[in-house]
């Protein structure tokens, strides 16, 4: 409930006005209102439809200065944050409501400024705690595989390999979560069975591409003091060059490992990593979260391994990056929807 009046009034020449809308599309953050327009025949009022009901209730009465008012919500899907966030985040610019003298419209002071729109116009607007909690966290986890790089590292080897495309049917299915994490993993390496050499050949010929905005992203975050993990399916001999171009040390990589014979063959991969398995990633960020003491730990992804790793005592926020791959069954239980790190670093400037 928040209490108009409160603090003091906007100047008028600040507040904006909206025109009056059907209301299954009045945005919830604004209160568009009119007044019911009384047409007569025969001397007898002419009974409206259900919108002119409805419009009626709205202006059954005034707004008070001291009066309160629930801001109606479009019902979401998603989960709450922990109540160590702040929950009742306010816009620091809003000093309360201020009533227009047109009969037809009501200042929109609640609408949601522009500093907190969406700068990509495909993204959805994340709530405002969502928001909070970005901008207030002390850890940033990052998947790596088509978040901090372009491309999943085990396709690329399995392509170079000569095994691409068998590779990439089971990798999507393991994105998607129809089957478990370490059985899609063992699967894509017996397919082709990399030795040392073809990984050393493979990251000579085929270096990692980073995608677009996340060494600008990494170097803000690191400037605001903010510690960065790359928690990851993927494997350290992949991984560790990337961590390197970032600046991120090795000892904040959470990783698989291949494991090679003494001729570099191929012979398996490390089963006590964490996230080797389903649910890895939340045992090792909860493991990042005990051991530091974080007060709030954000995941960034496009996996479901990497929305798994939202657990108690886990990640506080997961944001869906969909800016490589869009997986609807992940980015639909998000807390944040984005397709661009520009706008992540909008909101820590």
């Amino acid at each position: 409930m928040l209490a108009v009046g409160s603090a003091r009034p906007l100047p008028l020449s600040t507040v904006r006005f909206r025109e009056p809308t059907h209301p299954s599309s009045h945005s919830p953050t604004s209160i568009p209102i009119r007044r019911r327009r009384r047409r007569h025949h025969g001397g007898q009022r002419r009974r409206g439809h259900s919108y002119q009901r409805y419009m009626a209730q709205m202006v059954s009465q005034c707004i008070s200065p001291r009066q309160s008012f629930r801001i109606p919500r479009v019902p979401s899907t998603r989960p709450m944050l922990s109540s160590r966030l702040a929950i009742g985040y306010a816009n620091p610019s809003f000093h309360g409501v201020k009533r227009s003298n047109h009969p037809s419209f009501i200042a929109a002071a609640l609408e949601v400024p522009k500093s907190m729109s969406s700068p990509n116009s495909e993204s959805s607007l994340p709530l405002k705690e969502v928001i909070w909690a970005w901008c207030n966290a002390d850890a940033v986890c990052f998947d790596v595989d088509s978040t901090v790089c372009l491309d999943e590292g085990i396709d690329e080897l399995a392509d170079f390999c000569g095994e691409g495309q068998a590779v990439a049917e089971w990798t999507a299915k393991a994105m998607t979560g129809s089957v478990p994490f370490e059985e899609a993993l063992a699967a894509r390496l017996s397919l082709f069975k990399p030795s040392l050499g073809q990984v050393e050949d493979c990251m000579e010929k085929r270096p990692p591409r980073v995608s677009p905005g996340i060494a600008e992203l990494v170097k803000m975050l690191k400037a605001k003091n903010v510690d960065v993990y790359l928690v990851s399916g993927g494997f350290r001999q992949m991984i560790k060059p990337v961590a390197v171009q970032l600046g991120i040390p090795p000892e904040n990589i959470f990783a698989n490992q291949l494991l090679f014979g003494t001729s570099g063959e191929y012979v398996g991969f490390d089963p006590s990593e964490p996230t080797s398995r389903s649910g890895g990633k939340a045992v090792a960020v909860q493991h990042i979260r005990q051991k530091f003491g974080y007060r709030t730990l954000v995941m960034v992804g496009d996996g479901a391994t990497d929305l798994e790793a939202r657990q108690p005592n886990g990640a506080d926020l997961f944001i869906c990056y969909a800016g490589v791959q869009m997986r609807e069954a992940v980015a639909s239980k998000a807390d944040w929807l984005i397709f661009d790190f520009d706008e992540l670093m909008g909101y820590l400037v």
